[in-house]
């Protein structure tokens, strides 16, 4: 068990490693049966909650705003995406969304500041949570939750002016080095700190290697909405060499998974709906193959892109457009499967826990959403233009459950 105490205040933030106080989502669990449930319940107590009686107030809420907070935002921000993406829209829709959007950047900033404070008091809080193999997987939630604010000042906000653009432009290249640092530090920690057993696996580890997927789309948005051609293929090329990263492995984490689910069954009951987490990488994948291959035949044409040897950048980039419009079907129909898998695994049971691993629902299924939605507008398809609209509305009431029944658990400040 890591200790921390701060001079400010004779109070102590205990941090348990290895307990059954992990955070939702787990990747690793150990034990027997009984204890791989008991210590799947990655909500019911995170990391500081034995603070000493003393706290109260912000501090007591700052100690108990873990990394797993920002799978708020990221749940949040995609509801505010959806709605603004829908192919059967209405003005009130809209407004929603801006709403959802202003929402968003309220609750980033408040984990954000609440993160700092809880780590600038409580120095010892970092190192036990970077060592704890459930609450170290979701730092990859704040670059995903920061992408989710990038996206959305593009789309609402880029008629204030090139500022704007240029402002998010900065921003993006902040998340990018944040989605880069969690994909390559974090799982390494797995490997070389944590040790998970196979039957501890979950789909947990994928989340700090999505981030880097989601940089790549955020990247897609921000190319076509770039003046200046230079700067956008910049953009343009980075965003590709994100998708690759994430998405190979990811690949790579999906495999395990399934081979884990194959030789050990279902996860605990605890962090079941971590069964739906693999949505992330293939709906985000989905999409952000498509935007970049849209911008490239918008962009590439006006510059010397494969011109070195010969071949006509307007045909590369038609090229890459129909490859880009391919893979994100078949990322699409893969997503299916899992999509399939989870609810399969959620029907066979009953009373499951509410903890902030519910978070998990949200954003898989907003960026499968986001992925049929392109698929629609570049097939021109009703069907996928319908089953847009369905999963979107779906999510947004999702959203809406799953924010309720957090306000009413007081998991922040009980």
């Amino acid at each position: 068990m890591a200790t921390a105490r701060t001079s400010a205040s004779n109070s102590t933030c205990i941090v348990p490693h290895g307990e059954a106080t992990s955070d939702d989502g787990s990747g690793r669990i150990h034990g027997d049966n009984d204890d791989m449930a008991e210590d799947a319940d990655l909500a019911s107590e995170e990391p500081c909650r034995a603070i000493s009686k003393e706290e109260r107030g912000w501090r007591r809420v700052a100690c108990n705003c873990p990394p797993s907070c920002f799978a708020i935002n990221m749940g949040t921000g995609v509801v505010s995406m959806t709605l603004h993406g829908l192919p059967y829209n209405a003005p009130w829709l809209q407004y929603t969304s801006y709403v959802i959007f202003g929402l968003n950047v309220f609750l980033f900033f408040a984990f954000l500041g609440l993160s700092i404070a809880r780590y600038t008091m409580y120095p010892g809080t970092w190192w036990a949570m970077i060592s704890h193999p459930g609450q170290s997987l979701f730092l990859g939630c704040l670059p995903m939750g920061f992408a989710t604010i990038i996206n959305m000042m593009v789309l609402c906000c880029k008629h204030w002016g090139p500022w704007l653009v240029h402002l998010a432009w900065l921003f993006w290249w902040i998340d990018i080095l944040l989605s880069v640092a969690t994909a390559t530090s974090i799982p390494f920690i797995v490997i070389r700190v944590h040790k998970p057993a196979l039957s501890s696996t979950t789909a947990a580890l994928l989340l700090p290697i999505v981030p880097a997927v989601v940089a790549a789309a955020t990247g897609g948005i921000l190319a076509e909405a770039l003046p200046d051609p230079e700067r956008a293929l910049t953009t343009l090329v980075v965003s590709y060499i994100l998708w690759g990263l994430g998405e190979c492995l990811s690949g790579c984490v999906l495999a395990l998974y399934f081979h884990r689910l194959v030789v050990h069954s279902l996860p605990p009951r605890e962090v079941l709906v971590s069964v739906f987490l693999p949505l992330g990488p293939l709906g985000q994948g989905g999409f952000g193959i498509q935007q970049l291959g849209k911008v490239a035949v918008r962009l590439l044409p006006r510059t010397h892109v494969f011109g070195a040897v010969g071949v006509d950048s307007t045909r590369g980039a038609e090229t890459l457009y129909i490859i880009g419009v391919v893979m994100g079907m078949m990322l699409w129909g893969f997503a299916l499967v899992w999509l399939c898998f989870a609810l399969v695994s959620m029907a066979t049971v009953r009373d499951l826990p509410f903890n902030m691993s519910w978070w998990g629902f949200t954003f898989p299924l907003g960026v499968w959403a986001n992925c049929t939605g392109m698929l629609a507008v570049n097939l021109d398809s009703t069907f996928f233009k319908v089953a847009t609209t369905i999963i979107s509305l779906f999510v947004l009431l999702l959203w809406i459950m799953v924010s309720c029944r957090t306000i009413a658990s007081g998991l922040f400040w009980r």
